[in-house]
């Protein structure tokens, strides 16, 4: 029997520098991970660390067509920190970037998705933004986000809260998820460039 896999898709936000921490909790409750990332998330990840940690290349880019796919297909995926940009394109269908072709895929193969947004309180009040969690929520992913979760900050403040992102509830939520849910046979494959 192989292990679940989990993809821990990450975005460009200073709170990226601590997924490693989620990739520890995973993995101790029997979790394969891997880490996707956003080209914008590279400045701030230990790249080697983590590809050690989890057994796998970090990937941050679409493969070309007929390459191999060097990881194993996800069945559950959690977006975390998640960005206003993320949060908005994955929400519109766009999959300009590895990261978001496999959330967007990731809805229309009907795999359990966590989001935590990580946003200072001036972008988040972009109109454009509540829509697009609202959507999100609407497509059955469970998007971990308000006062209760991370609290609003200034611009500019976002180190502060660090120590708060709530890495943890992200992985309870998808546990919680996944209770409810059975693991896909057939789970996608890892996008190539169209």
């Amino acid at each position: 029997m192989r292990y679940r896999v989990l993809y821990a898709v990450v975005c460009g936000s200073p709170a990226s520098r601590d997924v490693g921490k989620l990739v520890a909790l995973a993995q101790e409750q029997g979790w394969e991970v891997c880490v996707v990332v956003t080209p914008d998330a590279l400045k701030f990840l230990d790249v080697p660390r983590l590809t050690e940690q989890c057994g796998h290349p970090v990937r941050h880019h679409y493969k070309w067509p007929g390459d191999p796919d060097v990881l194993p297909a996800p069945d559950a995926i959690i977006v975390a920190p998640a960005t206003v940009n993320t949060i908005n394109k994955w929400a519109a269908g766009i999959a300009d970037t590895l990261a978001l072709g496999l959330v967007v895929e990731g809805i229309g193969a009907g795999l359990p998705i966590v989001a935590v947004p990580f946003t200072n309180a001036a972008m988040a009040a972009h109109p454009a933004f509540a829509v697009s969690i609202a959507n999100l929520r609407s497509w059955g992913v469970s998007v971990l986000y308000g006062d209760d979760v991370v609290p609003q900050f200034a611009p500019g403040t976002g180190e502060r809260y660090l120590h708060e992102f709530p890495w943890h509830r992200a992985f309870e939520a998808l546990e919680a998820l996944d209770a409810r849910s059975e693991v896909p046979t057939a789970a996608p494959t890892s996008p190539a460039v169209e």
